[in-house]
């Protein structure tokens, strides 16, 4: 009995002999009635009812209702329900002589198969025989299915039978020979040779999608094939050919969008030229002349206009291209930025921010309209344009762009507020005209922005501060009436603590020629810096610098010091056990040490930019460590190891029955005192290894092998980033064999500022109990200039000494 309309039914219960039929939908009645179900429920429940159909059809082997019952399925997957019960149909239609059943069955298989999944592989005979005997529809349908699921291993098979198909008479058959071709090349590099001879033919096509897609095809041949990039230059005078004729004569009327003549076309040929012509001057030679033709005929007026002319400008930045035809191309994106399209003017500030280390004066004459896009009210854009002014400034302009900067600073939205202050501060250090001017500078963006800078920002400005003698007075004039008009900007408030604790006798002279005169009482300095301890916007940090600040000025005032000692003995009982420390330690120091209060409470001596104590503590330890190593180590018994420690405590007159060692460093007595007796000499420091650098970013790897723990490799990477930039969201991720045991710590920051700036750090450590070669994988993550980067490599030269 048939139902529906001739549409199978199911199979369920009844005794043996009886069959029972229960109606199955067409596809378009499980459609409508899907859309009709109100609630999920509904939905679910009808699903559920057909695929329990589905099922007993596919158990039952109806051949000629398979592929309508696996087109329901389809749709049904494509709802977001399971149909991996079907995969099998797929194979049983494409295996079937109808070219209905194909038809299905090729698309189950693009929907329901991918390499993940073993029973892929078992289509691989039938696409081959499809493809070498089947009429056109099925070899269209055969090389759809291989360019969207096929796997490496499918596309080894199948190589040799698409290159065949690349020269069938029949273009609808080519072109889709192409596209698999593309696929083919992306999964197995290695059968770039096969598809070699036939693209140089395939060049002369007239027929559009053949072309694009042969223009596609080489540009991933050359990509990832050295050979295939030196042998595709030959054709560069082809491809320059055929993009003039499709500027002046046009290709064809029905691809021509809004006057531009095939702009999909041109913009292939554009970056394939692109390609061909990097790091070669006879390709970029050739080029030249056509790329300037594209710039200066092509109709910006439609987006379509504008899309080839980006690529051009790109391709013109990529080449070896002639200088006057750079300052055309940065002239083009000048014009960019005054277009309406905001999509247009982001793409033109990304290119330009790219552009600034290269073709930096050229760039530099479309500053003004650069500075006018800070003001956009597209975040995006405003944030594009900030990155570009920072990397704009330089020595001669530096003095109006802060000022241009500062501006923006004050109306900015929160999310930039870090970048811009940040910013404006590297800006000030690196192109800073007098002192005077940079400590102004840092003081704006600490009054305008001070919850916003950098966490160095405090260090900094107390450092460049305390190098300025001359400008003692001022700067600390100029905090002072900052710290009594605003208390709430905390690195501010921080700077103006620690300024008027070193020079609060400067501050109460009144004797400052560089500002108005300013007559400060001492009671007004101490109820200033009281009022930041009793606020509760400042933090436990502030306080410290607060209290600290008092506890200086009791050495430099000269009035009574009782206030102060009151205040000190109030924070002894604070409930932060930072401050009550400091502040015991201070009531101690006026109660048992007053007599010794005026020498500890001295100014505090300059210290050096860049942490140089560290870095001279480290160099003056590798070169002990050196000549430790050089000088013939003798072999004395335990005892008189013993009286060379008790020699270092003696006096002078005991040097000559037992005579020191060789101390390289003024720390080496220091160094032998702690040393245990038997400790064996210090090793030689392992070298540092750079492992990768590009646009500026650089990253090195440190190494310490701590001598307790043999097995046990300590690694610090230090990223740098000496571009104009900052290189933000950098995540740096490892991998070691199994034999390993990795740990990554967390790194010190996720960005790594522009131009020098303070270096990010991120400590790994790794056992290696067998001792076996290092070996190591990294994955950098990161955006620069506008543009998410990846970047995974292997690092295998890594020094002996850190695995022996």
């Amino acid at each position: 009995m048939e139902i529906s309309g001739g549409e199978e039914g199911a199979e369920f219960g009844g005794p043996r002999g009886e069959r029972m039929l229960v109606p199955s939908l067409k596809v378009q009645d499980l459609i409508e009635e899907i859309r009709g179900a109100k609630t999920q429920a509904q939905e679910r429940e009808v699903i559920q009812k057909e695929c329990a159909h589905i099922r007993a059809s596919f158990r039952d082997g109806d051949p000629l209702h398979r592929h309508r019952q696996l087109a329901k399925l389809l749709y049904v997957h494509m709802l977001g329900y399971p149909a991996h019960f079907g995969q099998m149909e797929c194979l049983k239609l494409i295996a079937s002589p109808r070219f209905t059943d194909k038809r299905v069955g090729y698309l189950g298989a693009m929907l329901l198969l991918d390499e993940r999944q073993d029973a892929h592989l078992l289509i691989t005979n039938s696409i081959k025989n499809d493809l070498s005997q089947g009429t056109q529809a099925v070899q269209g349908l055969a090389l759809c299915t291989l360019s969207t699921m096929g796997s490496a291993e499918m596309c080894r098979d199948l190589a040799t039978e698409v290159e065949k198909l690349l020269l069938q008479p029949s273009p609808y058959v080519r072109k889709k020979a192409v596209l698999t071709a593309v696929h083919m090349i992306r999964k197995v590099p290695e059968l770039s040779t096969i598809f070699l001879p036939p693209c140089a033919q395939l060049l002369h096509e007239r027929h559009h999608g053949i072309l694009l897609g042969t223009i596609t095809l080489i540009m991933e041949l050359c990509e990832r094939s050295p050979a295939a990039l030196k042998h595709f230059r030959k054709v560069v005078p082809q491809l320059v050919q055929i993009l003039r004729t499709l500027l002046t004569t046009g290709y064809s009327t029905e691809h021509s969008i809004s006057g531009v003549s095939d702009p999909f076309l041109q913009v292939q040929i554009l970056r394939l030229l692109r390609i061909l012509g990097r790091n070669h001057e006879e390709s970029s030679e050739t080029m030249n002349d056509l790329l300037a033709q594209v710039a200066t005929n092509t109709d910006t007026s439609r987006n379509a206009g504008n899309a080839v002319l980006f690529e051009t400008v790109l391709t013109i930045l990529d080449i070896r291209s002639a200088a006057g035809l750079r300052v055309l191309a940065v002239n083009i994106l000048g014009r960019f930025l005054l277009n309406s399209d905001k999509n247009i003017r982001y793409v033109a500030l990304t290119s330009l921010l790219r552009l600034v280390q290269s073709d930096h004066s050229a760039v530099q004459r479309h500053r003004p309209t650069v500075v006018e896009c800070l003001q956009e009210p597209d975040t995006s854009l405003s944030r594009r344009a900030l990155e570009l002014s920072l990397a704009l400034v330089n020595s001669s302009n530096v003095r109006a762009m802060t000022q241009e900067l500062q501006g923006f600073l004050q109306s900015c939205p929160t999310d930039l507020r870090a970048d811009c202050a940040s910013g404006i501060l590297l800006a000030a250090e690196r192109y800073a005209p007098t002192k005077r001017w940079h400590i102004d500078t840092i003081l704006r963006v600490l009054t305008t922005a001070g919850a916003h800078v950098r966490d160095d920002a405090v260090a900094n400005l107390t450092q460049l501060i305390g190098g300025a003698q001359e400008l003692h007075a001022y700067s600390v004039r100029r905090l002072y009436c900052a710290l009594a008009e605003d208390i709430s900007q905390q690195p501010l408030v921080q700077v103006a603590a620690w300024c008027i604790g070193e020079y609060g006798d400067l501050l109460l002279e009144g004797s400052c020629e560089e500002i108005e005169p300013l007559q400060v009482e001492e009671e007004e300095v101490l109820a200033l810096l009281e009022r930041v301890l009793q606020s509760h916007m400042s933090l436990p940090a502030t306080r410290g610098y607060a209290l600290t600040a008092l506890m200086k000025l009791s050495t430099r005032l000269r009035g009574d010091n009782n206030r102060i000692r009151q205040v000190v003995s109030i924070y002894g009982s604070c409930l932060d056990v930072e401050l009550q420390q400091r502040a015991v330690e201070y009531d101690t120091l006026f109660r048992k040490y007053d007599h010794m209060r005026a020498a500890i409470l001295e100014k505090m001596p300059l210290v050096e930019r860049g942490g140089p104590q560290v870095d001279e503590e480290a160099k003056e330890s590798k070169e002990e460590a050196r000549l430790l190593e050089a000088a013939p180590v003798p072999t004395e018994p335990q005892a008189s190891k013993l009286l060379d420690l008790l020699d270092l405590l003696d006096g002078p007159s005991e040097d000559a029955q037992h005579p020191r060692p060789l101390d390289p460093s003024p720390g080496g007595a220091l160094v032998h005192l702690l040393d245990l007796p038997c400790a064996p000499p210090p090793a030689a420091p392992i070298p540092n290894l750079k492992v990768f650098e590009r646009e500026g970013l650089q990253l090195s790897l440190s190494f310490v092998r701590p001598p307790e723990t043999p097995a046990l490799l300590l690694i610090t990477v230090t990223a740098t980033n000496t571009s104009g930039g900052d290189v933000t969201h950098f995540i740096c991720q490892a991998a070691v064999p199994k034999s390993f045991q990795l740990q990554l710590q967390a790194p010190s920051g996720d960005t790594v500022p522009a131009q020098g700036g303070l270096p990010m750090t991120q400590l790994l450590r790794i056992l290696n109990p067998n001792k076996a070669p290092l070996r190591l994988k990294l994955r950098l993550t990161y955006t620069h200039f506008g543009q998410s980067v990846q970047e995974i490599f292997e690092v295998n030269n890594l020094p002996v000494e850190t695995w022996q």
